[in-house]
């Protein structure tokens, strides 16, 4: 059964990543995009944070 759940979650991440890795055609815009993912995790994350 673990192996499953492991298989199967490698598969969703792999999935999941394709859209990021279509997107770009070269290392800088693969380093673009990370660094745009990242600036919007902290935003979206800036905003939660009760004040």
């Amino acid at each position: 059964m673990r192996k499953i759940f492991s298989a199967s979650l490698a598969i969703l991440l792999l999935a999941g990543m394709v859209p990021l890795l279509g997107a770009c055609h070269t290392t800088a815009g693969a380093g673009q995009d990370i660094s745009a993912t990242g600036h919007a995790i902290t935003g979206s994350a800036d905003r939660a944070t009760p004040k």
